[in-house]
């Protein structure tokens, strides 16, 4: 039966992964796994929940100020944005319309409103958890993107290379198993292959919480949880906000355990451009204000309880 519903999923991404509706490129075939390295030492040199203040009263759709980096997005007609395809309720991909859709998505929809008074005219780029620096921070001109928004825990490494926007949503580590398991959490997984994306804080996370769990990466948690079902990884961890996506897939799965890290969200901009990243946080500070993060909340994880009361934004 495991084994039924593993083609099934599998067959299911991948079809999804067909669809149309995206102005750029799918990405290639998933890659073999690779173990993680040694936990890294946690980077404590900033404040990460702390960004750029926003300067003054945001301006009005379609007049962005002349030498702005807003003023070029608008004059090339859209936002880019880079996130995932396969993280459910957050960016992933409609099989019916074939659309990349979620909290990330419309949370960023709200920077392309601001700009342009319309929250449709943005470009989504499919992008590599792997990936999601160097796009942001234009390392690299022909892949670049105007910001990323990917269930991205802000953190001080990262700060290093990019700047953030303020939280726009707060998320915490915990674990994915068979719902034949014993497992409780994290520290009941020593000598068990655990799954995590490539490139994600969640990786790094899995050793530092239990060093005698054998991480193993993958390009993308979609590809996780088909190693999951196929009997490759004995369990799948990540933020609790993924897992909930990824076991609403497979009902042989359930989430367990208590959260063992925090995991703030955050948009990812280059630092060439720190009034892009002021007005985003002019953006999410409205949203918080007028009710508009609730109800992007209400409708992707309304279902699972009430809104709280929005991460508050702290600045440098």
């Amino acid at each position: 039966m495991r084994t039924r519903i593993a083609l099934v999923t599998a067959l299911t991404l991948l079809a999804a992964a067909g669809c149309s509706g995206d102005t750029t490129p799918l990405p290639g075939q998933p890659s073999a796994s690779a173990p993680a390295g040694p936990a890294a030492i946690a980077d404590t040199s900033c404040q990460p929940r702390k960004s750029l203040r926003p300067s003054g009263a945001l301006p009005a759709p379609g007049h962005m100020p002349a030498g702005s980096y807003m003023a070029e997005i608008q004059k090339r007609g859209r936002l880019v944005l880079g996130t995932s395809q396969d993280t459910l309720l957050f960016s992933s991909r409609n099989p019916f319309n074939g659309t990349v859709e979620g909290f990330d998505v419309d949370t960023a929809r709200q920077i392309a409103k601001a700009i342009f008074n319309d929250p449709n005219k943005i470009q989504i780029k499919v992008i590599a958890y792997s990936d999601r620096i160097k796009q942001a921070s234009g390392v690299d001109p022909a892949n670049k993107v105007d910001l990323v928004a990917d269930t991205m825990t802000i953190n001080c490494a990262r700060w290093k290379d990019v700047d953030f926007s303020t939280v726009y949503y707060d998320a915490g580590q915990k674990v994915l198993v068979s719902t034949a398991s014993k497992a409780t959490g994290i520290q009941d997984l020593s000598g068990q292959k655990v799954c995590a994306a490539t490139g994600s804080t969640s990786l790094v996370n899995i050793t530092t919480a239990n060093p005698k769990a054998v991480a193993v990466g993958k390009p993308a948690f979609g590809d996780c949880l088909v190693a999951f079902q196929l009997g490759q990884v004995d369990a799948v961890s990540t933020d609790d906000v993924i897992l909930v996506g990824l076991s609403a897939q497979d009902p042989y799965a359930k989430v367990v355990g208590a959260r063992f890290t925090e995991e703030p969200y955050g948009m990812a901009i280059s630092k060439d451009h720190p009034e892009f990243t002021r007005f985003v946080n002019a953006v999410l500070a409205q949203n918080r204000a007028d009710g508009t993060w609730k109800s992007i909340y209400d409708k992707w994880l309304g279902k699972f309880g009430p809104a709280p009361a929005p991460p508050t934004a702290e600045y440098k």
